[in-house]
Parts: structure tokens; sequence; C-alpha cells
């Protein structure tokens, strides 16, 4: 850090050695290390024990291991996705390269077309626009790409009502920017950065969080989908692009295979297959109050949600940050005893045995009637009678 040059990127881990998370990555980051290098990327890719360099991971703000986050001529940009090799090294090209990459033929534009499964476009020459985009781009360069192209390089068929022009090219379509009816450009891109069906996984439903737009899910197995399971993932589907335009300011539409991350959520066993609508800001979330068979049921539940006529559940209040405490502790707890039964009883008596000890110790100091007898008389000593008054009086009080 003290040597480095000042246009030097760097990519960087930040890992403790009791860490089984950090060393699950290990073999992956010297991949990624070895792939940048023989590719003559510019990023150069390091580790750091947070535990020893305690300064350098305060610096950079690191409060869970592993931290993955690049620094780029005095910028920290944390990362957040998956740990994989293809998320981590797509974050370190995305970020590590320009922040607008220019488009200057048709040949490109359709390379990157093919490659992106969401695509930004500033359309036009220099302008206020083009400012703001720039300005967005600096800050979600770390979720998504943002691109610059000349109105002969697109696509016959895309047709803009006025240049300058913020375009989103997005399952098999795009869609244009407009400030009147969308508002903010950040925001709007934020918004738009996710396709309108997906495969969603945890790491992505927790992006789509800051976004605060709902999530209905369909929930289903990990693999080989039952006949139902298939049912409710294509009436997901359907109905996101049928009825976009109506939903698509408010929800996110995907499906999710295996339910733990949900049953952390409503702290409970969700069946599957099933629907549910997830609240991220708010840690909550709507299930429907009836069987879901068809598409209209399907509608309803969404215009319920909307109109808050369906129950919202769940919350991030105090009461319901305990619960979800408590459960989390009972599910580690059960999946310890499963995996190492001896370790997990022993585990469970120690705590108890902790708890017992300090119920002993407080109920053991606990003043008695004779102690605050002793401490009203100051110490001398009270007759039989003295004492059944004082007795009586409190008795009273």
């Amino acid at each position: 850090m003290e040597t480095r040059a000042d246009d030097d990127i760097w990519l960087i881990k930040f890992y403790a050695p009791w860490c089984s998370f950090c060393k699950q990555l290990d073999p992956v980051w010297h991949q990624i290390g070895s792939e940048l290098k023989s590719l003559g990327s510019p990023v150069n890719v390091g580790k750091s024990d947070a535990t020893a360099s305690t300064g350098l991971a305060k610096e950079f703000k690191v409060r869970g291991y592993p931290a993955i986050l690049m620094l780029k001529k005095g910028v920290k940009y944390n990362y957040s996705g998956p740990r994989t090799r293809d998320g981590i090294l797509d974050f370190a090209n995305r970020v590590g390269g320009p922040l607008v990459r220019s488009l200057s033929s048709v040949s490109l534009f359709q390379h990157a077309m093919d490659r992106h499964d969401v695509m930004f476009v500033y359309v036009g020459a220099t302008s206020h626009l083009k400012g703001n985009y720039t300005s967005a781009a600096e800050e979600l360069i770390v979720h998504t790409y943002f691109f610059s192209s000349t109105k002969d390089v697109l696509p016959k068929v895309v047709s803009l009502p006025s240049l300058p022009a913020v375009v989103v090219f997005k399952d098999g379509t795009y869609f244009t920017f407009n400030e009147e009816l969308d508002g903010d450009l950040k925001s709007w891109i934020n918004r738009e950065r996710f396709p309108n069906f997906l495969m969603i996984d945890s790491f992505t439903l927790y992006a789509m969080g800051e976004s605060d737009k709902l999530v209905l899910l369909a929930l289903v197995e990990e693999k080989n989908l039952c006949e139902e399971s298939v049912r409710y993932k294509g009436l997901v589907e359907k109905v996101s692009a049928d009825y976009r335009e109506f939903y698509s300011r408010n929800f996110y539409f995907g499906f999710m295979g295996g339910c733990d991350y949900i049953n952390g959520l409503v702290m409970g066993e969700v069946g599957v297959p099933s629907f549910i609508v997830v609240d991220l800001s708010s840690d909550g979330y709507f299930l429907p109050p009836a069987a879901v068979k068809t598409e209209r049921h399907l509608l309803d539940f969404l215009n319920g949600v909307l109109d808050g006529s369906i129950q919202f559940q769940g919350g991030n209040s105090i009461y319901q940050r305990v619960r979800r405490f408590i459960y989390e502790i009972k599910v580690s707890l059960t999946s310890i005893i499963s995996q190492a039964p001896l370790f997990g009883c022993f585990l469970v008596s120690f705590l108890l045995a902790i708890i017992a000890v300090v119920f002993y110790v407080c109920f053991k100091n606990r003043p008695t009637l004779a102690d605050d007898d002793d401490n009203d008389s100051g110490g001398l000593l009270v007759s039989p009678l003295q004492r059944q008054t004082k007795l009586t009086d409190k008795k009273s009080d």
C-alpha cells in the first residue's frame, strides 16, 4: 500500500486464519490471480490477513470474512456477489476496465449484446444527461456494465424519440429512460439492472432489496423439478412477460431452487412448490391466502399485495429480530447435533450449565429479609417485638 503507484489497480481478499469460508476460497483465488495475469489484465491480485493487518482492515472497513474489494485510483469498490471464479472474474474485468465502454461499430455492439443479459447504453453527444450517466456508472459499476455509442451503431429496429438518450437492452427488447416517468436516472438503472424473469439465489435476492422493489418467487426443488414446480415456474414467467407494464415498477419475478434462505426469513418450513412475495427492504413477506391454481389467482395475489388486502408478515422490529436470532440458534444447533451428535450434546449441555450458574449466582446474591432488617437497624440488635413491628410495616407497604 505504501509503494503502489497511483494508477495501480488491486483486487484484495481480506481473510482470517480461522475462517473456513476463506480456506474454501483459497484455490479459487489462486486461479483468479493466475488467469488475470495470463490475460495481461492491469488488475493485481493479493490477499491480507485481517487479524494481523488490523489497520489495513479498519481502513477498508472490513466487517466480515472473506471480504473482497477492489482499489482503483483511490476509490474502493466492494464485491457482494457469489464467491465463485466466474463471478469474481466478471467483477474484476468490469470494475478494472473503463467506466463507460465505447461501442464504435455494429459488430462490437452485437458482440456486447450477445455477452450481456442486461446492457445500458448512452446514445448521443456530450450533454447534461451524459454527466448524470457517468455519475451513476461510478457508483453502480460494481453491479453492471455501462456502454456508449452513436445512433448509427444501434440495431435498425431501435427507434429513439430524441437524442441524447439512455437505453436498456434486456429480455429481447429495449426500454428508453424517461425522466418524467422514471425519475432519477441512477434509481432507474438500479431498478432495471435485472432481467424481468430470472433464477434468483440469495446473493441476487439481497441485491434486489437495494431497489425497494418486491420480489415474486416461485419456490421449487433445486434439481429434478416435479410437474407442479414446472407449472409454478411457468406461471410466474408468463405473468412477468404478459403484464410487464403493470407490475414492473413494483415487482421482480423469478424462481429459487431450495428454501433455506426463505425458511430463515419466515422462521419456519416453506413447502415446495409455493409462491411468496418478499420485501427485502424490511425483511418482510406476503403469502397467498389460498391455493394459487390459475393465472387469475396469481394476479389477484399481486393486486392484494399492492392494495394492502394481503397481510404483511415478518419485518425488522425488535421482536422479529429476537425471534429470528432464536430461530437461527435453533437451526444451527440442530445442524450440529445431526452432523456430530456427541459434540452437539456437549455444546447444549455447556450452554445450559452456564445459564444455570448465572441464575444460581443471581439467586444467591438476592438480599434476604434479615439483611434488610439489619440494614434498617444500622447493624444493632433488634428485639423480637421490634422485628415483628417492622415485618408488619413491610407487609402493609
